[in-house]
């Protein structure tokens, strides 16, 4: 689905534009640094930019006790920020943050959504992200509700992993057990348990994956889904 012109980009959807669909965006398409840790939308604020990542993770984050949060999902550079747009409202009522810093572009969502309306390849894009991600949440309230919490981490490695691209992710158990919504003692053991069958290793502040295949078999069906949805929508 790759467009003619469009291999300067890293991120999927917009190396996916043809190139009438790129001109609409490129006015305000703005390359930037994504720290670790920069907010890209807040709770019931309007949202003033979709980014797309070319490195780099951003998490989708819900509240779910006082004081307390949950990421519901990730977006990396197969996908962009500001799916609120994208289906023609101005806010949602989580919270979007970069998890993983980088680097990638931004555009005003007004912006956007006139490329949407002038351009029927660039609704296309957009709504089959959107399509993704929504399978990607829902697969996640799956593995929530029904995966071991070593599963889960199985599955959520995967997932860092397809959008970072090395066996390093730089997280701490601090971290996962506030993305994943369980108590660090809960994730301190799963990631003990997925080293003692030499799946991973933990060093200071990072993750580093030593068996793919055996992370994948670990998850088992909680991961697979949503990644047969994307190559679906956009091999």
């Amino acid at each position: 689905m790759a467009a003619p012109g469009a291999d300067r980009f890293q991120n999927a959807l917009l190396a996916a534009l043809p190139p009438g669909a790129l001109a609409l965006l490129e006015p305000g398409l703005e390359a930037l640094a994504l720290p670790r840790r920069l907010q890209l939308e807040l709770p019931d604020r309007k949202i003033e930019y979709a980014y797309f990542p070319e490195t780099g993770i951003a998490s989708i984050v819900a509240p779910s006790a006082p004081g307390m949060q949950v990421e519901v999902g990730i977006v990396g550079r197969e996908g962009m920020t500001g799916i609120a747009a994208v289906h023609a409202t101005d806010r949602s009522p989580y919270s979007v943050y970069m998890q993983v810093g980088g680097a990638g572009h931004r555009v005003p969502v007004g912006v956007v959504a006139a490329a949407m309306e002038r351009s029927a390849p660039c609704r296309h894009v957009f709504l089959a992200f959107a399509q993704a991600l929504l399978i990607q949440v829902s697969e996640t309230a799956v593995a929530n509700a029904r995966g071991t919490i070593s599963q889960r981490l199985a599955r959520w490695l995967l997932m860092v992993q397809d959008r970072v691209g090395g066996p390093e992710i730089p997280l701490t158990h601090e971290f996962l057990s506030l993305m994943m919504g369980a108590r660090r003692s809960g994730v301190t053991e799963a990631t003990h348990e997925l080293a003692r069958q030499g799946l991973l290793a933990g060093a200071r502040g990072k993750i580093v994956v030593l068996d793919r295949p055996g992370l994948r078999e670990h998850a088992g069906r909680f991961y697979g889904i949503p990644e047969s949805e994307q190559k679906r929508l956009f091999d």
